[in-house]
C-alpha cells in the first residue's frame, strides 16, 4: 500500500476508517509510533480500559484498537472538524459505542491529535469523556467493572 502520496489528513482518515483491518493499520503506522489514549498513565483506569495510557510501537496501536473493538460495538463515529498544518492533524467530533458485555450505550465528544511523517503515523493522542466510557463497563455500584467478554468483574 502506497502511503507517501497521501496528505497527513488523508493518512489519518484512512487509519480511522480501517481500525478493524490490522494490515491497513500496520501499513499506515510507524514502527516506533506513540499512542496516548486518555491519559499518560493511570493504573486504575488501565484495569477498566487496558488500552489507556502511553503505548509505544505499531503493534500497540493495532492491538489496542483490536481490544477496543472487542469491548465495544461502534454505533457512530462522526468527525465534525478536521484540519492540519504540516505533519500535524487535529480531529474533533462525537461517537456512540455499545459495550458488548453489558450492552450499555455511551456517547462522547472526542479529540484526536496526530502526527504523520513520510506517510506514516508517528503519534496519536485520543481524548474522550473517560468517565462516561468507563461507565459503560460498570456492573454495579461505583467501583465494580467488567470489560472483556469471558472475564470476571473486578473492583477498582
Amino acid at each position: 500500500m502506497e502511503t507517501t502520496n497521501m496528505t497527513p489528513i488523508e493518512t489519518i482518515i484512512k487509519l480511522l476508517t480501517n481500525i478493524a483491518d490490522p494490515n491497513v493499520m500496520r501499513a499506515l503506522v510507524a514502527e516506533d509510533a506513540t499512542y496516548v489514549s486518555l491519559n499518560a498513565n493511570d493504573p486504575e483506569l488501565k484495569k477498566i480500559m487496558p488500552w489507556c495510557g502511553t503505548n509505544l510501537g505499531v503493534s500497540s496501536v493495532v492491538d489496542n484498537f483490536a481490544k477496543i473493538l472487542e469491548c465495544w460495538e461502534m454505533l457512530e463515529f462522526t468527525p465534525v472538524e478536521i484540519f492540519g498544518s504540516d505533519e500535524r492533524v487535529a480531529i474533533f467530533g462525537t461517537f456512540k459505542y455499545r459495550s458488548k458485555v453489558l450492552k450499555q450505550v455511551v456517547g462522547s465528544p472526542f479529540a484526536i491529535l496526530a502526527k504523520v511523517k513520510d506517510g506514516k503515523v508517528t503519534y496519536i493522542q485520543f481524548m474522550e469523556d473517560t468517565f462516561a466510557t468507563a461507565a459503560s463497563f460498570r456492573v454495579s455500584g461505583t467501583a465494580t467493572y467488567q470489560n472483556f467478554p469471558n472475564t470476571e468483574a473486578f473492583v477498582v
